[in-house]
């Protein structure tokens, strides 16, 4: 199947931000929302913008936050990993724009994705899952009506387990016992899931054990 024209091909990446340093320009609500997701990952944000908004302004008492009260200025984007550009000015935008080229910072201009180098996706959050939706640039409205859709789909309901996966992987390693992806999926099943959604996550967990011995003994047996 062809590209359609306007499409971008990206490479989908979940970054880690603790500590990192990111430069968010402009004070809005789009800016706020961009802000209070970063500081969700642990982020250092330096926000340069004249004024902004309520909610943005009661962000800047927290200590991970710098707050320059003005205009950007060349030279802002020092030491930054990501940048965010959030206004609706064209030559702040371009300006931007060219100091993050020479200095490779990654960066998203909100709503003009032909100056961006990276795009944030439209996401669903259910505990530690994260699930990130893009359209390549080709529609925004696309990827929230999807997320909308996708957000009350019965399969969430696994990730509801993310942490017992977790702990039950931990003790697979320990021991040490391998189990392939296919075993791995034989093991998440609704019977598992049955019992951890009715209040028996113990129950659950010697059960995703068993499943995940039994098929760890049929493959070293040779048996498909």
């Amino acid at each position: 199947m062809s590209q359609p024209q306007g499409a971008q091909k990206y490479y989908p990446i979940f970054l880690n931000m603790v500590g990192q340093l990111c430069v968010v320009i402009g004070g809005g609500e789009i800016a706020e929302r961009k802000v209070q997701t970063l500081l969700e990952a642990g982020a250092v944000v330096t926000l340069i913008t004249p004024e902004c908004t309520e909610g943005l302004e009661a962000m800047t008492a927290d200590p991970l936050v710098t707050w320059h009260q003005r205009k950007y200025e060349t030279g802002d984007l020092e030491g930054a990993f990501i940048a965010i550009a959030s206004t609706d000015d064209r030559a702040v935008n371009d300006a931007v724009s060219k100091e993050a080229a020479e200095r490779n910072t990654p960066l998203n201009v909100v709503d003009i994705t032909d100056m961006c180098t990276f795009i944030a996706p439209s996401i669903i959050r259910r505990g530690p899952v994260t699930l990130a939706i893009s359209t390549g640039g080709m529609g925004p409205a696309l990827a929230r009506k999807l997320r909308q859709e996708l957000e009350h789909n019965e399969a969430l309901a696994f990730a509801d387990m993310a942490e017992m996966v977790a702990d039950v992987r931990a003790e697979l390693k320990a021991r040490p016992l391998t189990v392939d992806p296919e075993g791995w999926q034989a093991a998440l099943n609704t019977e598992v899931l049955g019992l951890y959604q009715s209040g028996q996550p113990t129950q659950a967990r010697e059960r995703m054990i068993e499943l995940l011995e039994t098929w760890a003994d049929r493959a070293q047996a040779g048996v498909s």
